[in-house]
């Protein structure tokens, strides 16, 4: 959402607050977002409200050159190139905190939906085809005394490691920097010990070169077998073709997943996969985080436009 205060608004935060969830106005004809519309609306914008699925790059950036801040609605930032945006002044910020908690409850959906196999349940049912109960119908894991592998012990890995106490699981977690700290219950460890101690594995990393395609064909074969994999971070973060072989050939007891690479398309074998859960990315849909979320970035907008330095700034990376 670009954001140039009309003449006679009273004020950012009245303006932005009634627009922050509206659709955005470059559209075509048949209501599809319009990139080069866009480029061309932004030569008057102070402030850019974007969406994770916006690009906002150098080339975003030249065509703004009123620009001031960017505020992404979201918590991850691998839309927008922080680097290029501090280069000319642009301040970015997002959406951190306020989705820890949505995020992880939704984690566990998926995970327990995997686990339980609740998904080729509810179909069963839903198609006509289940006919009474019997001892081995649609057999799942158990949780309790099962290994939870967390990659990214931040906020929502650490939310989601709270979560794994009351299903009697131990957490372990790991890092492409490095061997987290011990924390809470939580063992550090490194990600081959993961790979291969883990029976769940749940992403909860920031999509970087270092993460992009961490999940593929050798990491899936480095898991135990039966292992279930959980994704409610970022889709790059797995080799979707990879991953979708190991479900086919039945090496995996299942995988959870809430984000694509090229969302909203999905690779075409994951639909068909077995024991799959695919969820439209809700992991923060709830109206109180979503609200919640609008309010950071009106925040920043007006912070930026104010003078001020606001409190969810992303910084570039060391």
């Amino acid at each position: 959402m670009t954001s140039r205060l009309p003449e006679g608004a009273p004020s950012w935060r009245g303006w932005i607050a009634d627009h922050a969830l509206c659709e955005p106005p470059a559209l075509d004809g048949e209501g599809r977002f319009d990139r080069a519309a866009w480029l061309a609306e932004l030569g008057t914008a102070d402030a850019l409200v974007c969406l994770l699925g916006d690009r906002v790059d150098a080339e975003v950036l030249a065509a703004a050159p009123r620009l001031r801040v960017v505020a992404n609605y979201a918590v991850g930032y691998d839309n927008v190139d922080v680097a290029a945006a501090t280069a000319r002044g642009v301040v970015v910020a997002n959406t951190p905190d306020v989705l820890t908690e949505a995020t992880a409850d939704f984690t566990w959906a998926l995970l327990l939906a995997c686990a339980r196999r609740l998904g080729e349940g509810e179909r069963l049912v839903r198609d006509g085809a289940w006919h009474g109960w019997t001892p081995t119908l649609l057999l799942g894991a158990e949780l309790a005394g099962a290994t939870l592998g967390i990659v990214g012990l931040g906020r929502i890995g650490r939310a989601v490691a709270r979560r794994a106490a009351a299903f009697g699981m131990a957490v372990i977690a790991a890092d492409t920097r490095g061997v987290p700290a011990d924390v809470d219950g939580v063992r550090g460890c490194t990600l081959d010990e993961l790979w291969a101690r883990a029976d769940v594995i749940s992403l909860h990393c920031p999509l970087t070169p270092a993460t992009r395609g961490l999940i593929d064909a050798a990491t899936l074969g480095r898991m135990r077998p039966g292992a279930i994999v959980i994704n409610t971070a970022r889709g790059g973060c797995i080799d979707e073709a990879a991953l979708a072989d190991a479900l086919h050939a039945g090496r995996l007891g299942g995988a959870g997943l809430d984000v694509f690479a090229a969302e909203p398309a999905i690779h075409p074998r994951l639909l068909t996969a077995p024991r799959t859960i695919l969820a439209p990315h809700l992991g923060s849909a709830t109206t109180r985080t979503r609200v919640a979320m609008a309010e950071l970035c009106i925040s920043a907008v007006r912070d930026v436009l104010a003078g001020r330095e606001p409190a969810n700034q992303v910084r570039v990376r060391a």
